[in-house]
């Protein structure tokens, strides 16, 4: 796909990845923009074609009493207003049909979670309201079977699709990113890396996800060194105290540096 698809997308010719950022879960309008405002500076200084990401609701919780949202417009009425403010297309996260015509009311990308990627009917919801569509390669999959995932957003007359990779599963606790999918899968669509999900350390006892966020630089490093399309990074400015996948998230203190960084391997990159 075309990036310059995406409403409102910024720097997209200045040969840089482009970044889904933003908080896993929308907490409130304050702590949302106090996220957007920074990454949106950071990605202007630095040239970078920037989406704000944020879930106005996690339908996944290992736990019946673990936190799941603010309310479904509410959230998505914050993500709409980060928008508008900040002049910057937003992403959200959709978990049931009824969502992608709810959700693309308020946001320009819509994401299907990699548990639900093969879930046609969602899927095709997602790819015929017109808005980019975001599919998750699940934990479980090769990526050679993607192709199919992206075939169904093709087949509804929507080419704007593209793959994120958030890790596969190496025994029951722990995640890997196997860095040969990434060539593989830009044969079928644009290809982003989920640097933060692919440190989390799944069913944990506690029945609370845990997570390595000590490698993000790590992980994300090696995913622009092979070439990857975009790279996606959840940031919260109290991680330890987010109401929802703080264990593997990058503290927003952090992140302008790891950007620097990452964009001169990207220039490096280019010359060869």
């Amino acid at each position: 796909m075309d990036i310059n698809n995406i409403p409102l997308i910024k720097h997209t010719d200045s040969g840089n990845f482009f970044l889904l950022a933003g908080p896993c879960a929308i907490e409130g309008e304050e702590m949302a923009f106090k996220i957007a405002e920074r990454l949106v500076r950071i990605t202007d200084d630095l040239k970078i074609p920037f989406v704000f990401k944020g879930s106005f609701k996690k339908a996944n919780r290992s736990r019946i009493d673990s936190f799941t949202g603010i309310g479904d417009e509410k959230a998505l009425k914050i993500i709409q207003k980060v928008g508008e403010a900040f002049k910057v297309p937003t992403v959200t996260d959709i978990h049931e049909n009824s969502d992608a015509a709810m959700a693309a009311q308020y946001v320009d990308v819509l994401q299907i979670p990699a548990f639900l990627v093969r879930q046609t009917d969602l899927v095709v919801a997602a790819a015929k309201t017109g808005k980019t569509v975001n599919l998750k390669k699940g934990q479980f999959m090769s990526p050679e079977s993607m192709k199919h995932a992206v075939q169904k957003v093709l087949d509804c007359q929507n080419e704007n699709v593209m793959i994120t990779d958030r890790g596969t599963m190496f025994g029951y606790q722990d995640m890997i990113v196997d860095f040969r999918g990434i060539p593989t899968m830009q044969q079928y669509a644009t290809t982003v890396l989920d640097i933060t999900h692919s440190l989390q350390q799944p069913n944990q006892s506690s029945g609370v996800t845990g997570g390595r966020p000590d490698l993000i630089e790590t992980v994300a490093k090696a995913g622009i060194a092979v070439g990857v399309d975009g790279i996606f990074i959840e940031t919260h400015f109290d991680p330890a105290h987010a109401k929802s996948d703080g264990a593997n998230m990058l503290h927003l203190d952090y992140f302008e540096d790891l950007m620097k960084k990452l964009v001169a391997i990207r220039q490096t990159i280019r010359q060869f």
